[in-house]
């Protein structure tokens, strides 16, 4: 039997996905367009991943040449839970590795449309395909990109991951996004440690505590973001933290989002001392593993106020 969108949205939120959106697979032109500009201004820093194929990001049918309806998934992953400094860990990391939870469930959706129509075929992008999430939650109808760069809506703020499935059916798709729900507020600029939102909707990943905490393999952090630290071990969430939109936050249904250990931080002595097995068992399907045991190392030596060159 043929699937339809009201198919696709049922299924998603019987997995447990707060919204699901649907979109035609067509190419996204302005996104392409912004990309490739910020590409050129160099503010991807050291992700040099990000520079191959850049067309595959904005068109679906380039990954997924069957694709014909975009399937975006939100799963909101908000824990009451406070940051403690030192070693302050970003929300996103607290629990379980979000690739693992969403792609486990967009696997049982996939499935459960396959009950359906045994013709269907689909492709799960979860952050490790070549696609643009946020531009096509947009398309899709569920948010704006707000000027800290991140996905926004209206019910549940931005503290939302983005899952993308790309269907070979056509499906009705939703009206887009098309209003900006920023205004005049400049709140996220102002509050950047390290002025890294250098202009609205612009973030230069290499003044980016996050970037430099996560995906920064250098021995040292930048002068910039080592001075601006702010008690950040792994990521930040500055921005968000002060987005007004937020104020809707609502508590996560997905219990596997809570934080490990009961932890929002992580001891730095604990962390400066970890021998690398130790670190293999300790953050075993966590996000934080992304940063390596020398990277949360140097970043703890930071914190502790011993800089990497200052030994010896």
């Amino acid at each position: 039997m043929p699937i339809f969108s009201s198919d696709v949205k049922r299924i998603g939120a019987e997995a447990g996905f707060d919204r699901v959106r649907i979109a035609r697979a067509e190419k996204l032109e302005s996104a392409d367009a912004r990309f490739r500009e910020w590409l050129a201004r160099g503010f991807h820093a050291t992700m040099t991943w990000m520079e191959r194929e850049p067309e595959k990001r904005s068109d679906p049918k380039l990954i997924f040449p069957a694709a014909r309806s975009v399937a975006v998934f939100l799963q909101n992953y908000y824990t009451p839970h406070r940051h403690t400094s030192p070693g302050k860990v970003s929300r996103y990391a607290w629990g379980d590795d979000y690739h693992n939870v969403l792609r486990e469930k967009m696997v049982t959706v996939l499935s459960e449309l396959r009950r359906l129509d045994e013709n269907i075929e689909g492709k799960i992008c979860v952050d490790t395909s070549p696609i643009m999430e946020k531009p096509w939650a947009v398309r899709a109808g569920l948010g704006w990109i707000g000027k800290h760069s991140n996905l926004i809506t209206r019910d549940i703020g931005s503290w939302v991951f983005i899952g993308v499935m790309l269907l070979n059916v056509e499906l009705e798709p939703d009206e887009p996004f098309v209003e900006d729900h920023c205004g005049t507020c400049t709140a996220c600029l102002d509050a950047c440690p390290t002025q890294a939102i250098v202009e609205p909707y612009v973030v230069d990943s290499a003044k980016c505590i996050s970037h430099a905490t996560i995906e920064l393999r250098d021995e040292t952090l930048p002068d910039d973001v080592a001075e601006n630290l702010d008690g950040w071990l792994y990521g930040c969430d500055v921005c968000q933290d002060v987005c007004p939109w937020n104020r809707f936050e609502t508590p996560t249904d997905e219990m596997r989002f809570e934080p490990r250990n009961s932890e929002t931080s992580l001891d730095l002595i604990s962390i400066s001392k970890m021998p690398h097995e130790e670190y293999v068992e300790r953050f075993r399907g966590s996000a934080i593993k992304r940063a390596k045991l020398s990277g949360l190392q140097r970043n703890a030596k930071y914190l502790s106020g011993t800089k990497p060159e200052q030994e010896n």
